[in-house]
């Protein structure tokens, strides 16, 4: 009996939170249609995708491969970010480099989005800092799972 009373006690302690938050919202809500500014900050609707908001800095959003200054991809192949990776989207494939100061250099360097979790890690493993997530672009949808791997090729250029 005690159990079944205890049991009803918390569902009007829930009824009566959920009230009061609907009141408190509803008053703010009020005031702000007439134009009286309140200290709380409500919610706010941005127009998407006509308005945008500005992305942090520290976004992780597509990835990209930085460039030497002669224009080949700074990563030497080195496999950390295809070891660190959780998900396995990351496929590499080195290839030697006539520059010995080089060594080698990715012939194939494949990322899959659709399995990435964008967790960071293949970034911060790399000791060249060759690959970046900072393109900022975060609409990358496709109707095809094909459409969602990057080669080498779409990770050198540059974001838009």
């Amino acid at each position: 009996m005690f159990r079944l009373f205890g049991y009803f006690i918390e569902i009007i302690r829930g009824i009566l939170i959920t009230a009061r938050h609907f009141i408190v919202n509803m008053v703010f809500h009020i005031l702000n249609l007439f134009g009286i500014k309140t200290k709380r900050k409500g919610a706010f609707t941005i127009q998407y995708p006509e308005q945008k908001t500005e992305i942090a800095e520290r976004h992780r959003s597509l990835h990209r491969l930085m460039k030497r200054e002669d224009g080949k991809p700074r990563c030497v192949a080195c496999m950390l970010c295809e070891t660190v990776c959780p998900s396995e989207c990351i496929y590499i494939e080195a290839t030697e480099d006539p520059d010995p100061e080089i060594q080698k250099y990715p012939s194939t360097f494949i990322i899959d989005l659709s399995r990435c979790c964008f967790c960071g890690f293949c970034v911060e493993a790399c000791p060249e800092d060759a690959i970046r997530m900072d393109t900022g672009e975060v609409e990358f949808a496709q109707y095809n799972r094909k459409d969602m791997v990057l080669d080498l090729e779409s990770l050198l250029n540059e974001p838009k």
